[in-house]
């Protein structure tokens, strides 16, 4: 296992219920902009605890839906919200290659906030338009390297500055030839500056990097962060950009 799957792993259960929730609005934008589609299955690549159900089963009754996911942990969480729905199966597997026999098999395919943590996210998007069938389309949602200029997300980059080099986002400027490519704020809000930092540490992006550094690493974030947040229930409203094709 992969140090990256193993640390969703861990985090998977804090990001059920700390996460999803907030990422809700997003997730309906990107199943919103998939329709109308063909006749066949859906595909959700770095589906998670796969949080897209409900509202795809809402918007195309009667679809077979396959979730992926490289996380072990992830993939339970998305079986049990699953559970007695026969047209959906979840497996475990990389979402950058695909199965070969899965070229030409979806109607449509549908993905938030996972292309930016994959290695190769242009390799990504190429594999999974190609698991589209003719007139198939493809939706996703993804955080840009940028968000917001305020709120968490900033402050957390400002505190991290320091002690990681920026990541290389220039794949983003070579995303190009969507039918819609456009950026959807949604508002979200957090108790506190504390409850954001370990549920970004514990249980979203930042937990492969906490598990590597270890805790006096983490301690000396939070300190960081706490000093730049400011103090009470804190509301900010993040922009993810949509690709449609």
């Amino acid at each position: 296992m992969n140090d990256l799957a193993r640390a969703w792993d861990e985090a998977a259960e804090g990001y059920e219920a700390y996460f999803v929730p907030r990422f809700a609005p997003w997730v309906r934008t990107a199943v919103d902009a998939l329709g109308p589609l063909p006749d066949g299955p859906i595909l959700v690549p770095c589906c998670g605890t796969l949080p897209e159900l409900d509202a795809l089963t809402e918007r195309f009754p009667g679809r077979p839906i396959t979730g992926l996911d490289l996380s072990a942990g992830m993939v339970r969480l998305a079986a049990a919200r699953a559970a007695g729905n026969p047209l959906v199966s979840v497996v475990e597997g990389d979402a950058v290659t695909l199965d070969p026999q899965w070229t030409g098999r979806f109607a449509g395919v549908v993905s938030v906030f996972g292309l930016q943590q994959l290695p190769k996210p242009e390799a990504a998007l190429d594999a999974w338009t190609a698991a589209l069938r003719p007139g198939g389309r493809l939706s996703v949602v993804f955080w840009p390297g940028t968000p917001e200029t305020d709120g968490p997300f900033a402050v957390m980059r400002e505190a991290l500055s320091p002690h990681v080099p920026p990541s290389d986002r220039s794949w983003e400027d070579r995303l190009t030839g969507f039918t819609r490519d456009e950026y959807v704020t949604h508002p979200m809000t957090h108790p506190d500056a504390a409850t954001v930092f370990e549920a970004y540490v514990r249980s979203g992006p930042l937990r492969p990097l906490a598990t590597a550094r270890g805790e006096s690493f983490v301690a000396q974030l939070r300190e960081d962060f706490l000093r730049l947040a400011p103090a009470g229930e804190w509301t900010h409203h993040p922009q993810a950009r949509l690709l449609v094709r």
